[in-house]
Parts: C-alpha cells; structure tokens; sequence
C-alpha cells in the first residue's frame, strides 16, 4: 500500500482494505455482450455475496446483528463504485435507502420483524419516493395513505397518473417490499408525507393484489439495476406498517407527533437518510477516481507525433495540453476525495448509536452531503467524459470500461436529488445562516458592516482590490482567502438581492427566480471553500499533497477567472499568473502521475481491460521517486 494511498483512505482504511479483499478477487466489470437479465441476474448473485460478506450489517443496530459503524459502511459502499456502478447502485437501494428508512424511520416493532432479513438480504426491498410528476418536489407526492379506523389498516392508493411511483431500483424484479412514501390521511386531514411498508410481491414472485408493477426497461446505464413502476389501487396495509419515529396514528385514528409543525416534521424525516445522498457523492468519486486512473495510465505508455530533437514519438502525457485534461482533474478527485471523508465522519458522530441528537450539526450535515453530491456528481460527469476523449478511439470501445463509466454515472446528476434543487437548498440554508450573523449584531457592528459593503463596492469599481491583494497564487493562504472571499461576497450580495422579497406586497416568486443564478454561484463557491479547507487539513501529510491542492486551488479560481476580474479581486495580467503556475505545476506533477491514480487503491482486477495492454512494470528511481517506464501501444 502506498503512502498516498494510505492518506486518502483515512479513518476507515481498514474497512477498504478488507472490501478490495473480499471483493476484488470478483471481476466487477459490466459484460457489455450480456443481456439486461443476465445482467440484473449476475448484480442480484453479487448483492447475495456482499450479503454473506457481512460487510452492509456493519451500519446497523449491534441490537440485531450489526457493528454500528455507520461510517464504515459508507466508506464500503463508496468503495463499490470502484468496481461496478449496477452493484453500488443495487446495494444503495437494499442497505442505504430501504434499509436506511426502516432502520431511521422505524421503531422497535419494524426493527423486530424486518431488520435483521433486511441486513441478511433475504428481505429485498425498494424506495418508493419519486413519481412521475413529483421529482425533486417530495413534500407534495400524491399517493395517499388513508387511515380506516373501522379496520385499523392504511389504504395506499395511486390516485391519478401522475402519483404513479418512478425509477424505483429493485421494483422491476427482486424487491419483495417497498418503503412508500405517501400523504397520511386520517379522519379526513392531510397530514404530510410519511413512510409505510408496503408488500408488493407474494412468496411466489408475483405482484401482490392491487400493486401493479412494471419495468422501467432498459436505460442509458446501469442495467443491472431492475428500475420499475408502482401503481397501487387501493392497497391495505396494516396501522403498523407507519414508519412512527416520528408521528403515529392510534387504533381511533388519532394523529400524534413530537413536531408539530409539518415542514419541519417533513424535513427531519428526510434528514435522517442523509446517508443515501452522502454514499451517491461518494460512488461518483470512486468512478472519476476509476476513469483517471485508466486515462493516465493509459497516457503514460500511448506515443503519438515524434520529437524533431529526438526523432523518438512523444509520449500523450509529455503534452502540456493533456496533462492540463488529467492532472487538475486528479487534484480535484483529491480534493474532493478528502471531502467525502470528511463529510462520512461528521454523518457517522451523529448517527452512530447512543449520538446525541443535534438539530443544528444535523442541518450543517445535509448542508455539506446536498453541496458536495452536486458538485462531485457533477465533476464525476466531466472528468469521466474527458477521460474518453483523452483515450482516443480506445476509449469508445465497450471493453476498456470508459463507456460504461460514462454511463452508469450519468443519472448520478439527477438521483438522490437533482443537482440544481440541491444546490439551491445550499443557498437557503447559507442566507438563513448569513440573515442570523447579521441579526445578532448590535448597533455599533450593523454601522459597520454597512460600511464594508459601500467600501467593497467601492474597491469592486475602482478596481483597487486586486492591488491591495497580490499574494502569491500558489501560496495555501492566498488561494483560501480568494475562494473565502468570493463565498462571502456572493452570500452578502445574494442576501441584499433577497431583501426585497420582505418588502409589503413584493413578488417573492419573481424576486427569487431572478435571483437563481446568483444563488447558485453562492452555493457553489461554498461547497468549493469547503472542499479546499478538507484537502488543506491533510495536505501536509505527504509531500506531494501540498503541490495537488496548490493545482487544485488554481484550477478552481482559473474556472471562475471572470468573476475575479469582474469583482476586482484579479487583474486580467494576474489571472495570466494562474495559468503559468497551473502549467508549471503539471509540469512538477507529471513524474508522480502514476503515484497519484495508484493512490486510489483500485484493485487491478477491476481495471483489467486491453486499454493498459501496453503498461510495463513501473521502475523506482533512486531518490524514491515514481518514474513511469515508457513503452508504444501498437
């Protein structure tokens, strides 16, 4: 194991060590030639496997069988995505969202009858949240379950097309019951969405009365996931089937909970599966890390084009032009690699047995896992993207996996909620925060901020700022207080925009949808700020780290150059700075490249494909450093 390598497993490096183990003697690697059944067939044997591993009980109550180590399982999980992107998928919806619902939403009664099969995986179950026409919306779904207090059972009805249940992984085929999420209804009032146990398939296989399923069919990816539809036409469930950790309904029909108010209600329901969002970033990064780690090995033996001085073709990776493709886009995996990590700690101290609840560590949680999903999933789909291109022809065939890659992961921009709403909710949370900071100023500090925003606008017209501030761009500091600086600036100036919606009479709708774009730029330079402050605390654990967060830093602020230059905080000639430390700072990376995508502990046997055919075993120079021994492809 490598020293990189140990860094970026972190706190669990054990629990990977023992899933490259257990699993990386299976060949996890779609075969494109199989048909959508073999496929979802060879995914359920695999699931059936990871079941018998032992690994997905380590999240859950040791009370039934598990270990309680909720982090644990998610770094295992992210530690799939490295592999097969159907089986992560498989796993997320039977140990993460099923599971993850029963185990948080459910109390003693529903851990008694269904955890421990669950845990087992001889209980397959679904999440039945999306519908066709209630994406992102979730607060209004229209199923209903209505309580019938002559019976005591709950009637779960589909009550027009468009409450019809969408997407569902495991509905198709496997899953025997699903965790809908449906309106309670009871003595005639509405009372939000809750989530009940619903069975939807007999002992036989076959959909259980008034369920109706049917097959997604085949999709853009991840095949070997058995996507279905749920329509229930007046479908009887006992009063037991609510999910009450949180509200419950007597045999009269009585509606009780602890929080009153329905949104807030809501929003703690959602905020206990966290976990499901938080294991998709993490799939996402595990397949970048997957896809550079093909690119750049393959671009460390492809020759293309000779050198006139030499006469000898060039090695693809020597070119500036694609180590500007692949090295920034690793400092990014790191970085947000180093995020992920951070991100599974914090979910795992208020999750593990015995936490302390904490409303307010809770929402900084779902916080970072909505900001970090979008921006990583969103990475995921360019760097894989990029990595194609940068192997050529290759890099298009079925067998050297970059398609598969490709997609699998494209549908991670929109699962577990779409990128844009999720950002979006990054932004409320950070002007409600922002709207506190300035409430609890007393006079004499309200007097002065108001003057730092008249003297920033000032210093944004003149341009005086970027001549106050002439740090060296690869200095730690001075890229932390250009990224702090451009969040804060954003957040203040998104909050003065927002202000005229609490004017009397004001449109808020048209206030806030003409405010969308700067809201979302708001959200992004945060999760950026905090993604670089993730990497910063580990950087100088090896002594390579402190060069991959310089070009991480950089290519961040080069992204966003414009808005440096448009806020006075760069000049033009200063971002031309950035460029030439990006490029000189390839050029000191590019003897480690090879030690940086080795550093992602990716079992060989899920990168054997005839793209790396042409690899020789790498050769150590004396001063102990990586060197890549260099050989033609074909």
């Amino acid at each position: 194991m490598s020293d990189l390598q140990t860094v970026l497993d972190g706190r669990w490096a054990d629990v990977r060590n023992d899933v490259r183990a257990q699993m990386g003697e299976l060949k996890l690697t779609p075969d494109p030639d199989a048909s959508t059944e073999q496929y979802r067939a060879e995914i359920a044997d695999a699931v059936r496997t990871l079941a018998e591993s032992r690994r997905p009980h380590q999240g859950f109550d040791p009370a039934y069988g598990g270990d309680g180590d909720v982090g644990g399982v998610v770094a295992a999980f992210q530690m799939l995505g490295h592999g097969d992107l159907s089986l992560l998928v498989k796993a997320g919806v039977q140990w993460g969202l099923f599971g993850g619902a029963l185990a948080a939403l459910g109390t003693q009664r529903h851990h008694d009858a269904h955890l421990r099969d669950m845990m087992d995986g001889t209980l397959l179950g679904c999440f039945a949240m999306t519908e066709t026409g209630h994406g992102s919306d979730v607060q209004h779904l229209r199923t209903t379950a209505t309580y019938d207090a002559d019976t005591g059972e709950f009637v779960v009805h589909t009550p027009e097309p468009g409450a019809r249940k969408d997407y569902i992984g495991g509905a198709a085929r496997d899953a025997t019951m699903a965790a809908v999420f449906a309106q309670l209804v009871t003595r005639g009032e509405t009372h939000g969405v809750h989530c009940f146990l619903v069975p939807i398939r007999t002992a036989d296989g076959d959909a259980q009365p008034g369920v109706t399923i049917s097959d997604c069919g085949v999709k853009a990816g991840l095949n070997g996931v058995d996507n279905g539809r749920l329509v229930f036409d007046s479908v009887r469930v006992p009063r037991e089937a609510l999910l009450n950790r949180y509200a419950d309904v007597s045999p009269d029909g009585t509606y009780s909970s602890d929080i009153t108010n329905e949104t807030r209600r809501f929003f703690t329901m959602l905020g206990t599966l966290v976990r499901g969002r938080i294991s998709v970033a993490g799939g996402a990064a595990s397949a970048a890390e997957k896809a550079l780690t093909l690119a750049t090995r393959y671009g460390a033996t492809r020759r293309q084009f000779s050198n006139p001085a030499t006469g000898e073709e060039v090695v693809v990776l020597d070119y500036l032009v694609h180590q500007r493709k692949l090295l920034p886009a690793i400092a990014t995996s790191y970085a947000l690699h180093f995020a992920q990590n951070d991100l599974v700690g914090q979910m795992h101290e208020l999750q593990k047995p015995g936490a302390v609840p904490d409303e307010e560590r809770q929402r900084d949680l779902e916080t970072r896992a909505a900001g970090i999903k979008a921006i990583g999933t969103w990475h995921a789909t360019r760097t894989i993207q990029m990595c194609r291109e940068a192997c050529g022809g290759a890099g298009y065939l079925a067998e050297n996996l970059l398609p598969a890659l490709k997609a699998d992961t494209d549908v991670f921009t929109t699962f577990e909620g779409d990128n844009t709403v999720l950002l979006q909710l990054v932004a409320k949370t950070l002007l409600s925060d922002y709207g506190r900071r300035v409430g609890k100023l007393d006079l004499r500090g309200k007097v002065r901020f108001g003057a730092d925003l008249v003297a920033g606008t000032v210093l944004e017209k003149t341009g005086a700022r970027s001549v106050l501030n002439r740090g060296d761009v690869r200095s730690r500091d001075y890229q932390r207080w250009l990224l702090a600086q451009r969040e804060e600036h954003l957040i203040a100036s998104g909050a003065q925009r927002m202000r005229k919606a609490l004017a009397p009479g004001a449109d808020q709708f048209a206030i806030f949808n003409g405010a969308q774009d700067h809201l979302l730029a708001a959200a992004r330079a945060h999760v950026d700020r905090i993604v670089f402050d993730a990497f910063a605390a580990v950087a100088d654990q090896h002594p390579l780290l402190g060069r991959v967060l310089a070009l991480h830093g950089l290519s961040v602020i080069e992204g966003d150059r414009a808005w440096f230059v448009e806020h006075g905080y760069l000049t033009a000639a200063r971002t031309k700075t950035v460029a030439t430390a990006i490029n000189a700072l390839c050029g000191e990376l590019r003897p480690h490249a090879r030690e940086l995508v080795d550093g992602f502990g990716i079992p060989q046997n899920w990168l054997d494909c005839p793209l790396l055919d042409g690899e020789r075993t790498p050769t150590t120079e004396a001063d102990g450093q990586h060197a890549d021994t260099l050989t033609a492809v074909g």
